[in-house]
């Protein structure tokens, strides 16, 4: 056989074997940068900066991060914090617990930073990037990433080298020093309580331990991991600790167990059976309650179920089905050890979504109520109704105060109308449905006091009811012309349609002083005729009604003085039949030969064609 004596070059540090020789243990090919990141910018960026023989990995998920991480022996690693369903501080944390070695870097915003700043510090995360990047900072922070990571292994390599070679003793002092250390060594071993040899010594004259541990072994060869009960290598091998604490072979054995499981459940998970990958990764915490590999497991798991979740949940989101979406968030919030928070922020933020889509349908139809003039009635079809659900539902909405503040202005422009007609009843009313709105309440006071006299005034009306009604069971009703029985009937009797053409009727009784009633419109000769326009929105919607306006016709035959009195329903037609009236001519009224002003009711009515 020949020798071949060879040197060292220098590039063997650097991990590169010699030509024509095999490669060490440190000659393997340089370890992947994993990146943990969906976004293609970033991941361009990543590869343009790193070292030549440094390839980048991306995973696009944290279960894909964690086997890259484990199946690479990687060194450096890289979180886009936009990526990640677990918050940055608590994956560094898991990460740090089960790959010590590893130098991790975030990149993220200064949300995610203030979270990492204790970590930062500690060096648990090496270096953060604040987004977005530049080329020349990523390049600095990857190159010092694998620097650290290259003084971490040179620093674990030295620590594993032997000590250096100390010059030759004699063989025979050699000798003398093993026999006189020998004596003590072999009495600790044999008498020590706590030494390995006497654990050996014991386990070797228990029959009941060997046997566990024998059991035990054809459990876990056969897959018997957890059960059946009593029977599977969990239990014996734990049962073997409880005999003897310090047998490395129940030890290694149970850790063979956890290893096993964990295997197993991660399995299941990439296969996406996320129940069965819970259970086997629920067995091995059972063994081992800290153990990193089952925590960081438990919480690949539980962000796989937490995207399962969220993606049902938005698809019925997404088609409109607000009530399925949450009844999905609901049985996940229902999952106890499994309850997750980023589940609960979708619930809220569905559950939001759902009471704004309730709030917009509540507005639109207070809109669609006042353009039909339904302010207050019927019940719960008005404008009001609809406009303080929205505000029991959100009262700070500004959408909801500003359907509100329209509403009061509405209610304060009728009531406005109800004290220019002299309606006491509907003014009253008005103003208090303004006042329950809101409504500014200076502008209410003002309404009230103006309202007053028309009280009063209701009040003598109703006293003079009785002689009405004397008069009338005497059929005196329409003798004589002037009696002011008469005049209190007709306030209250106005009663007629315009026509397309001019309608006449026999002059005002001439022994009627002026302004001393009002009369049917119909019993005045009108000389010029102006059709109300009909509402487009209202004849779109096939609504029909009329209002009840009263006027006077000056000496010259002009109209003025025009309200209205009553309209049905209100807030549709009333506009329109103002407009038209007040072009409307009349003939003077004659009293003793001279023209005189005379108050006149009239209904204008408002009907489909069909």
């Amino acid at each position: 056989m020949t020798v071949v004596a060879t040197s060292t070059p220098a590039h063997a540090s650097k991990g590169t074997a010699p030509q024509g020789t095999a490669p060490g243990p440190f000659a393997s090919e340089s370890p992947p940068l994993i990146v943990l990141s969906q976004d293609e910018k970033f991941l361009a960026l990543l590869r343009k900066v790193s070292e030549p023989g440094h390839t980048v990995r991306a995973a696009g998920s944290e279960i894909d991060f964690s086997a890259a991480l484990m199946s690479h022996h990687a060194g450096v690693a890289v979180l886009d914090a936009a990526a990640l369903a677990t918050p940055p501080a608590q994956l560094a944390a898991r990460l740090r617990a089960q790959f010590p070695d590893l130098v991790l870097i975030v990149a993220g915003g200064a949300a995610e930073q203030s979270a990492l700043a204790a970590q930062v510090t500690d060096g648990a995360v090496h270096r953060f990037l604040h987004k977005p990047l530049s080329e020349q900072r990523l390049r600095l922070f990857v190159e010092s990433a694998w620097r650290r990571q290259q003084e971490g292994d040179s620093g674990r390599r030295e620590a594993a080298a032997p000590p250096p070679r100390q010059a030759s003793k004699p063989w025979w002092l050699i000798a003398v020093a093993a026999a006189v250390l020998a004596i003590p060594v072999a009495w600790f071993l044999t008498r020590s309580p706590g030494g390995h040899g006497a654990a050996a010594n014991e386990a070797a004259d228990d029959p009941r331990l060997e046997s566990l541990l024998q059991r035990a072994d054809g459990a876990l060869a056969s897959g018997a991991l957890v059960a059946p009960p009593g029977e599977n290598a969990a239990d014996l091998f734990r049962e073997a600790l409880r005999l003897s604490a310090r047998d490395p072979r129940a030890v290694n054995g149970l850790e063979q167990v956890i290893d096993r499981l964990l295997a197993d459940a991660d399995a299941q998970l990439q296969a996406h059976h996320l129940e069965a990958a819970q259970q086997l990764a629920d067995a091995a915490r059972a063994i081992s309650p800290n153990h990193p590999r089952v925590a960081f497991l438990s919480a690949q798991i539980g962000a796989q179920r937490e995207r399962l979740v969220l993606s049902k949940a938005q698809r019925a989101a997404a088609s409109g089905d607000v009530s399925s979406a949450l009844a999905v968030l609901d049985d996940a919030t229902r999952g106890g050890a499994h309850r997750s928070t980023l589940v609960d922020e979708a619930r809220q933020q569905l559950a939001q979504k759902q009471i704004d889509a309730r709030i917009a349908d509540f507005l639109t139809r207070a809109r669609g109520a006042l353009a039909a003039g339904a302010v207050v009635q019927p019940t719960e079809q008005n404008a009001r109704f609809y406009v303080e659900s929205a505000r029991a539902l959100a009262p700070n909405s500004p959408a909801v105060q500003q359907a509100r503040a329209e509403l009061a202005t509405r209610l304060l422009t009728e009531a406005h109308q109800s004290v220019s007609a002299g309606n006491a009843d509907a003014a009253d009313s008005w103003i208090t449905a303004a006042a329950d709105a809101g409504a500014d309440a200076s502008e209410v006071a003002a309404l009230r006091a103006s309202a007053q006299p028309l009280r009063a005034a209701g009040h003598a009306e109703s006293a003079a009811l009785p002689e009405v009604t004397a008069r009338a069971s005497q059929s005196r009703i329409a003798e004589p012309a002037t009696d002011s029985a008469l005049k209190a009937a007709e306030t209250g009797t106005a009663s007629a349609v315009p026509e397309t053409t001019p309608t006449s009727a026999a002059p005002a009784p001439a022994a009627a002083p002026a302004l001393a009633a009002y009369v049917s419109a119909s019993d005045l000769t009108r000389t010029r005729y102006s059709a109300p326009r009909f509402p487009p929105a209202a004849n779109e919607r096939g609504i029909e009604g009329w209002v009840d306006l009263q006027f006077l016709v000056r000496t010259d035959g002009t109209v003025g003085d025009v309200a209205i009195v009553g309209a049905e329903p209100v807030g549709v037609f009333e506009q329109s039949a103002l407009d038209a009236v007040r072009r409307w001519r009349y003939q003077p009224v004659l009293r003793d030969g001279l023209a005189v002003e005379q108050r006149a009711r009239i209904r204008v009515r408002f009907a489909v064609q069909r």
